[in-house]
Order: structure tokens, then C-alpha cells, then sequence
């Protein structure tokens, strides 16, 4: 992550996921980082990333590879976690214990962490570790979670073809509302330059993760990482709209292109979307066909674009300023599965005498009362 300036642009987290700790706790009861793995142990281990760490559990019996689990350990391995120096949970949801055990449903299953986590913040002084869930998106996590932790993941797991790309895309376009300061909505890892996908997926994958405000965690084998690859993970302009201080929320769609809205459609997800962030409009126009295409829209389309007014027109992965956008914008020949990332500023009043006078004619009225639309 430092040879390849990662750091530089915030990935400030290492992910230890499954297979940490040895098949059995130890006669007292708690959780043995593997001997084998880490030899040197676990505070080694944080001591060398700079207390900068990520760690995995699970909420029922086992983690999903089976080893041990936290269902009923929740006070002893959180204390066990911060004592190794660890500054993130994630809490998978596998070996769930039969109904008459756990007799709390998911929600109750995924509290007992969350408050283990406040006791142990107030008992030790210390901030809570952050709380990701991983919940598969079964529950709705997007309505209960964010009582809970600062993430949850929104669906199953995710596999690097645009197959898919396309099913969590889709799937998260109905709730990407549930975004904000408060906590995320988890897309899974980022499968950039992995399988099957090709340069214009990738950039669409990293896109609409990072503008849906998902967190960022890279599963690319780094050490063969392509520098195309590289490029789409350090695009600072695009990771800065996913970490924007003052806009928490998620892009949304607000035109589905393909489909008419609000369909629900795994192959054709929303095409058009646009967020608001600090430094103007985001706009996302994914092209979910399989051969280039022009994508066209009307300005005010978005809830976040005024009328009456030119944006100046910004191109997130050309890195240049593409003049001025009056009333509509088309991008032309966008690529299979490609993606435009867009970013407008308001550039002033449009041009006097830009005809005809609304950019969009239903119940366009004149101050006598004459429609435009009739």
C-alpha cells in the first residue's frame, strides 16, 4: 500500500478477514491468532501498521471458514480485539444458531456486538471500534443497521464479472438513500482489474461504488496490478466525492434509461444518476448495454441542477473541463459497460434568449396563464 502511494489517498485500513485464529479457543475461552499466520502475534502485527487495522469476526458459531465465532463471546473476543490493537469489526453472518438459542431474530443477533462494543468503550475510555456488518442485505440491514454500526453490507457477495456488477448496482439503487454520515451502505469489496472484467467495468465498478459512498476496500492482488488498474484506485477526484466531509449522501437515479423507472431489472440497472457534494453536482451515466452508446439528458432531470443557469462541465476520469453544458449534456460513445463521471459547477445565468423559455414544455406557463405544452 505505500509502494504504490495507496496511503496517499486514504486506504488507511488493512482488512485480516477469515482463517486468523486457530480451529479452537483456548482452555480459558478466548480467540488464538494462529500460530502459524502470525507467529510474532497479533500487537506485532498492529504495531507494524501503525494501529491502523481492520479486523473480521462472526455473529453466529463459527466464522464462515468455521472458525470460532463471537455468538455468546461478544464481551470477551471485542476486549480481546482492542487488547490485540484493531480499530475495525468486520461481523460476518455465518453457522446462525438454531431459533430456540438465539430467540432474537438478526437484528438481536447483530446488537449483542453493537453493545458489547459501547460497554467496552465506556468501561476502557477509549472511542468504540468501528462496526461493520455484514449481513448480506437478508433484513434490510439499511433500516435497523444504522442504529447499530457505521456499515452493512446490501447484498451478497460480490464476483468480478459485470454479471455481477450489474445485480448490486441494481439492487442498491432502491435504497441508496439509506446513505449518510451516520453509516453506509457496504457494496463488498472493490474487484477491480480481477476477472473477467475489462478496463471500462473496472472504471464503472469503481464509479458507482465510490459515488453510492460504499466504503472502499481493494481485493486486488496489488502485486500484479496493472497500471491501468492502479490508475482507477487512485483517482483522487473520484475518492473524493466518496469521502466528501459535508455530503454524506449517495448519488440516486433519477432517469433508468433502458427500462422505464423504478424497474427492477439484475442485467439493466438505473443508468442516469446524480448526488450532491460540496464542490457542485455529481453526475454517474452507466451504459448497461453490451456496444457503445450516446447518452443524452436534460440538465434539470436532476433534483440537484437549477434552472435558468450553465454549468460548467468537469470530466472526473479525463481529468479536464469540458466547457459549458446549457440545459442538456450528451455523452457520445460511451462504451459497453463504460461509465461518464461527471462533475457541474453553476457557471452563471444561461444565455438571454435561450429558447424555448422552460427546458422542459409540460405546464411550461406564461404570466397570462398560456401553456406551452398545449
Amino acid at each position: 500500500m505505500k509502494e504504490y502511494q495507496l496511503l496517499d489517498v486514504g486506504y488507511n485500513y488493512v482488512n485480516l478477514d477469515d482463517c486468523y485464529s486457530e480451529r479452537k479457543r483456548s482452555p480459558s475461552g478466548n480467540i488464538v491468532a494462529n500460530a502459524e499466520r502470525f507467529p510474532s502475534g497479533m500487537n506485532w502485527l498492529t504495531d507494524q501498521i501503525h494501529g491502523l487495522g481492520l479486523y473480521y469476526s462472526d455473529s453466529g458459531w463459527f466464522t464462515c471458514k468455521l472458525y470460532p465465532g463471537s455468538y455468546m463471546n461478544e464481551d470477551r473476543d471485542i476486549k480481546l480485539f482492542q487488547d490485540w490493537g484493531f480499530d475495525l469489526l468486520k461481523y460476518d453472518n455465518c453457522a446462525i444458531p438454531y431459533d430456540n438459542i438465539v430467540k432474537e431474530g438478526m437484528v438481536g443477533k447483530y446488537k449483542r456486538m453493537a453493545e458489547a462494543i459501547a460497554r467496552l468503550s465506556k468501561s476502557s475510555g477509549k472511542p468504540p471500534i468501528l462496526f461493520s456488518l455484514c449481513q448480506w442485505g437478508r433484513v434490510q440491514p439499511w433500516i435497523w443497521a444504522r442504529r447499530l454500526g457505521q456499515s452493512w453490507r446490501t447484498t451478497g457477495d460480490i464476483k468480478p464479472t459485470w454479471r455481477s456488477l450489474a445485480r448490486i448496482i441494481n439492487k442498491n439503487s432502491f435504497f441508496a438513500s439509506a446513505t449518510d454520515f451516520y453509516g453506509r451502505n457496504d457494496l463488498d469489496i472493490l474487484e477491480v482489474g480481477n476477472g473477467h472484467l475489462t478496463y471500462d467495468e473496472s472504471k464503472a465498478h469503481f464509479t458507482a461504488w465510490a459515488f453510492m459512498k460504499s466504503p472502499l476496500l481493494i481485493s486486488t492482488d496489488l502485486s500484479r496490478a496493472s497500471e491501468q488498474t492502479l490508475n482507477i484506485l487512485k483517482n483522487t477526484e473520484i475518492i473524493s466525492i466518496n469521502q466528501d466531509p459535508v455530503v454524506g449522501t449517495s448519488i440516486t437515479p433519477f432517469r433508468w434509461g433502458v427500462n422505464p423507472d423504478w424497474t427492477y431489472n439484475d442485467t439493466h440497472p438505473a443508468q442516469y444518476w446524480s448526488g450532491e457534494s460540496q464542490k457542485g453536482t455529481v453526475f454517474m451515466l452507466l451504459n448497461t448495454l453490451n456496444h457503445s452508446a450516446d447518452m443524452f439528458f436534460r440538465l434539470t432531470e436532476s433534483p440537484w441542477i437549477r434552472a435558468g443557469r450553465q454549468y460548467l462541465v468537469r470530466d472526473l476520469w479525463t481529468h479536464t473541463d469540458n466547457g459549458t453544458a446549457v440545459r442538456n449534456f450528451t455523452a457520445h460513445s460511451v462504451p459497453a459497460h463504460g461509465v461518464v463521471a461527471l462533475l457541474l459547477r453553476d457557471g452563471g445565468d444561461e444565455p438571454e434568449g435561450t429558447m424555448p423559455p422552460c427546458a422542459s414544455t409540460e405546464w411550461c406557463t406564461s404570466e397570462d396563464g398560456l401553456r406551452l405544452d398545449k
